[in-house]
């Protein structure tokens, strides 16, 4: 029988993921170079672990190592998108999602215990004391007394995602309309270069953790563009809600790639410094999205972002 691989260390595999994250930001196309103190720099951490980072992505091909000038980008990371989810999980990431799909899926209670979820995932203490204290960074669960752990809401019911659509429909266009509102440049044009590739997949090869992530960094982009530090940091920690698994259960693909559409018109508007025109369309598409329903979609989305014109 042979071994087991040995999985990264956590750290490494969340960096390489920070580094493909920046180089979708920053638009970085294949055969950019990736200088290992920029990219330092770029993450804030030491050259070390960065070093590590990169060669756990060369092994999959993602960046390549030349002698004379070191890594580059292998790859178009628009035209591949899914390659972060094919980095290998280290074991507390692999329980954390377990536990997040549990949860949504109401197989385990809002309180849980350390005793009761190594028993239920045969996982040793240490790896589900990091794995709660994962989801505890990520604002998902909170410290209780004793061993416990306590789920924040989230929205995964019709009333809970009704509340959530409240509270982003309230900060999501006054982000926008903040004084000093910033559109970070770089990063919208890889965004666009995403949002555009993936509305041109046929509906069977449409890929909705791909919608995911683009869904979660557009809004994202928006709340860290506020200049008001409480406004972004609290939709901040809303959106983590977002990548929850199943969040788009039920959602057809007609109204997901609808979705891409409206988030492509209102960059328009950012981009030409319309900011009024894209926070009202932000309100229409956040309506949209809440009610969820083929229907609302096909009726309301056209009509409603057809009445703006594309800034000249």
């Amino acid at each position: 029988m042979q071994a087991a691989a040995r999985r990264p260390r956590t750290n490494h595999l969340d960096l390489a993921q920070r580094i493909l994250d920046v180089a979708r930001q920053r638009g970085f196309e294949p055969g950019a170079r990736l200088p290992e103190q920029q990219i330092a720099s770029l993450c804030n951490v030491s050259r070390t672990p960065v070093r590590a980072a990169l060669g756990l992505l060369a092994e999959r091909g993602v960046v390549r190592w030349e002698a004379e000038s070191g890594y580059h980008l292998a790859i178009d990371l628009t035209a591949q998108a899914s390659v972060a989810t094919e980095l290998p999980a280290a074991e507390e990431d692999e329980l954390a999602e377990a536990i997040l799909r549990d949860r949504s899926a109401r197989r385990l209670d809002q309180t849980v215990t350390v005793a009761g979820l190594m028993r239920r995932y045969n996982a040793e203490r240490k790896t589900v004391l990091k794995a709660l204290n994962k989801l505890t960074d990520e604002n998902l669960l909170d410290r209780a007394p004793g061993q416990a752990w306590l789920f924040r809401r989230i929205p995964d019911d019709p009333e809970a995602q009704g509340d959530s659509y409240e509270f982003r429909l309230l900060l999501e266009p006054a982000a926008i309309l903040t004084p000093s509102f910033r559109l970070d440049g770089a990063r919208a044009a890889a965004l666009r270069q995403g949002m555009e590739a993936l509305v041109a997949l046929p509906d069977a090869a449409f890929d909705t953790r791909e919608f995911q992530r683009l869904d979660i960094d557009f809004h994202g982009m928006l709340a860290e563009g506020c200049a008001n530090r409480f406004i972004a940091d609290a939709l901040a920690d809303h959106l983590r809600l977002r990548r929850l698994p199943g969040i788009y259960a039920g959602v057809n693909v007609f109204r997901l790639r609808q979705s891409l559409r409206e988030h492509l018109v209102i960059l328009d508007h950012l981009e030409s410094l319309q900011y009024e025109v894209a926070a009202d369309l932000l309100r229409i598409h956040l309506r949209l999205s809440r009610n969820q329903r083929p229907q609302a979609a096909s009726r309301g989305a056209p009509a409603l972002f057809g009445m703006i014109s594309r800034p000249e």
